[in-house]
C-alpha cells in the first residue's frame, strides 16, 4: 500500500537502543525484551532487521554509551545505519538500505519516543513508507524537569496520535509486540 513502487517488503527498525540512550528510560527492561522478541521473530520470518545508531557529543562513536545494549546483538549481515540527527533518514544511507531490500513498510521500535522515534516515523511517512509503531517497544527518559509530561504519557500520546495519522496511499498503525506478524502489517 506504500506509495513506493516495487517495494512490497517489510523491515524491522531498531532505533538507538544504546547504553547512553536507554540507561534511564521508562520501563527499559520490558521495552528491550520486547525489542529482542521482535528481532527474534523478524529473523525467524526472514524479515530484514535494520539497526540505527546515533552519535553526538554525549554518544561518542566507540564509547560504552554509544554501544547498543548488551541484550540486543546485531548480526554482521544486518544493516547498521549511523546517524547524527533525530530523523534516521536525515543525511544517512537508510533510504538506500531500504530500497535495496525493496522495503516499503517499516515496523519501528527503539528510543527515544519524543525525539528520534517521532522524527523517524514522520520522516518515513513523508517519504512514502507505511509505518507501524510498536506501541510497547519504544521508550523515553523522564524529561519532566524541562516541562515535558511524564514518560508514560509521552509514550501513550505518541501511540494515540500515530493510530490516526493518515496520508494518501500510505498507512500508519500502532500494534503491540505480541501482535506483530510482519506479513501484511
Amino acid at each position: 500500500m506504500s506509495t513506493l513502487t516495487d517495494r512490497p517488503n517489510t523491515a524491522l527498525m531498531v532505533i538507538d537502543v544504546q547504553n547512553g540512550v536507554v540507561a534511564g528510560a521508562h520501563r527499559r527492561d520490558d521495552v528491550v525484551a520486547n525489542i529482542g522478541a521482535l528481532v527474534d521473530r523478524a529473523r525467524e520470518e526472514g524479515v530484514p532487521v535494520v539497526w540505527v545508531q546515533h552519535s553526538d557529543d554525549d554518544l561518542a562513536k566507540g564509547s560504552e554509551a554509544w554501544d547498543y545494549v548488551p541484550e540486543l546483538a546485531r548480526r554482521e549481515s544486518e544493516p547498521l545505519v549511523h546517524k547524527e540527527f533525530g530523523d534516521s533518514f536525515e543525511d544517512t544511507d537508510l533510504d538506500d538500505v531500504l530500497a535495496r531490500a525493496r522495503v516499503g513498510h517499516l515496523v519501528v521500535s527503539g528510543a527515544q519516543t519524543d525525539a528520534c522515534i517521532r522524527s523517524t516515523i514522520h520522516g518515513a511517512f513523508a517519504r512514502g513508507y507505511d509505518v507501524t509503531l510498536v506501541g510497547d517497544a519504544h521508550t523515553t527518559e523522564d524529561q519532566t524537569e524541562w516541562g515535558a509530561p511524564p514518560p508514560d504519557q509521552v509514550i501513550a500520546h505518541t501511540n494515540l496520535y500515530w493510530r490516526f495519522q493518515s496520508a494518501p496511499g500510505r498507512s500508519a498503525a500502532v500494534t503491540a509486540t505480541k501482535d506483530v506478524t510482519f506479513a501484511g502489517e
